[in-house]
C-alpha cells in the first residue's frame, strides 16, 4: 500500500471508531431499524440524483444488504439491548477475519502464515470478551453482532468486485476521450464509482430497513418521534450519513478496489482502539482488565498481519 492509501485507511479507522459513540447518541431518540432506515435516507438522497448508478446485479444486492442493512442493523440493535458502544466496536472488527479468509476463497487471493498467525492472536482477543458475557455485552448483543459482522464480511467482497469492474470501465470509457494520464483516469474512475456504490447501495438498504421498521417498529413512526428527538441526536445522525458512511465507506470501497483485502481490512483493527477511547471519555464506559486485554491482543494481531506488507514493500524494492 502507498503512504497516502495508509493514511486513508487510519483516517477511515478514526471516523468509524468515532462512529459508535455518535450511535449510541442517536439510539436515544430513535429505535435502532428506523436509525438505519434514516441513515440510508440520508445517504441516497438527493446523491442518487447526479450519480449515474452502478450495474444493478447480485453483486450490488449483495453489497448493500450484507455491508448496510445486516451489519448496522444487527448492530444498532445490539446496542440498543445494552451493547456498549466500546465493546461494539471491538467485537464488530471479527469481520476483519471473515473477509480475508472470505477473499481467499472467493477471490484467490493469498494470505501468509504471518498474517495467520495474527489472526489467531486477533481472535484470543475477541475470545475474551466472549468470557466476560454480560453487563457491558448481553449474550443477544453479542450474538447480533458476529452477524453483522458476517454481512460486512460479505459485503466488502462484493464491494471489491462491483468497485473493480466498475472503475475498470469507467477508465476504458474515459481513455477514449482524454488525455490524461492512465493512473490519473483509474484513480478518479475509481474514486466515483466506489461513491456510486454506497450510494445506490445505501438506497435499496432504505427500502428494506424502512419496510422493516414499519413492521417490527410500527408504534414508533408518529410524528413525535422526529419532532421530540434531541438536537444531540439529529447532529449524531448528520455525522452518522455524511462523514461515516458518506466518506468513511467511499474511502473503503476505493482502497479495497486499489489493494488486496488482505492488505486494506488489517487496519479496521484500529477502529475498536478509536471506539473505545472515545467511548470511555463521551460516554463514561468503564475501562476492566479484561477489556484491556482484550484491546492488547487485538493490536497485537494487527501489528503481526502487518509484517507481510512492510516486508514485501522492501523486497520489493530490492
Amino acid at each position: 500500500m502507498t503512504p497516502i492509501h495508509i493514511a486513508l485507511a487510519v483516517l477511515v479507522a478514526f471516523i468509524w471508531g468515532v462512529n459508535f459513540t455518535f450511535i449510541a447518541w442517536a439510539l436515544e431518540s430513535f429505535p435502532p431499524l428506523m436509525l438505519t432506515a434514516l441513515r440510508f435516507f440520508f445517504t441516497a438522497v438527493p446523491l442518487v440524483l447526479f450519480l449515474k448508478p452502478p450495474k444493478f446485479n447480485r453483486t450490488l444486492f449483495i453489497y448493500a444488504i450484507g455491508t448496510f442493512v445486516m451489519q448496522y442493523a444487527f448492530v444498532f440493535t445490539a446496542m440498543h439491548l445494552g451493547a456498549s458502544a466500546g465493546l461494539t466496536a471491538l467485537l464488530l472488527q471479527v469481520q476483519i477475519f471473515i473477509t480475508v479468509l472470505l477473499a481467499y476463497v472467493i477471490l484467490g487471493e493469498g494470505v501468509s502464515r504471518m498474517q495467520i498467525i495474527g489472526m489467531l492472536v486477533g481472535v484470543l482477543g475477541l475470545g475474551v470478551i466472549a468470557l466476560n458475557l454480560g453487563g457491558d455485552m448481553p449474550l443477544i448483543g453479542f450474538v447480533c453482532i458476529l452477524i453483522a459482522a458476517i454481512g460486512w464480511s460479505f459485503g466488502n467482497i462484493a464491494s471489491k468486485q462491483a468497485s473493480t469492474q466498475a472503475a475498470i470501465k469507467t477508465t476504458q470509457q474515459a481513455s477514449d476521450v482524454s488525455l490524461a494520464s492512465p493512473n490519473t483516469q483509474k484513480n478518479k474512475a475509481s474514486a466515483l464509482s466506489a461513491l456510486a456504490l454506497v450510494v445506490w447501495g445505501g438506497l435499496i438498504a432504505c427500502v428494506i430497513l424502512t419496510i422493516s421498521s414499519l413492521i417490527f417498529e410500527t408504534d414508533a413512526w408518529q410524528l413525535a418521534t422526529f419532532t421530540q428527538a434531541s438536537s444531540k441526536s439529529w447532529l449524531s445522525l448528520g455525522f452518522i450519513v455524511y462523514i461515516s458512511t458518506l466518506i468513511g465507506f467511499g474511502l473503503w470501497a476505493h482502497l479495497l478496489s486499489q489493494n488486496t483485502a488482505s492488505k486494506v481490512m488489517p487496519f479496521a483493527l484500529l477502529v475498536p482502539v478509536f471506539g473505545m477511547t472515545t467511548s470511555v471519555l463521551l460516554l463514561g464506559e468503564v475501562v476492566t482488565w479484561w477489556k484491556m486485554l482484550a484491546m492488547l491482543l487485538i493490536l497485537s494481531g494487527l501489528v503481526l498481519a502487518n509484517v507481510k506488507i512492510g516486508r514485501r514493500s522492501q523486497l520489493a524494492h530490492c
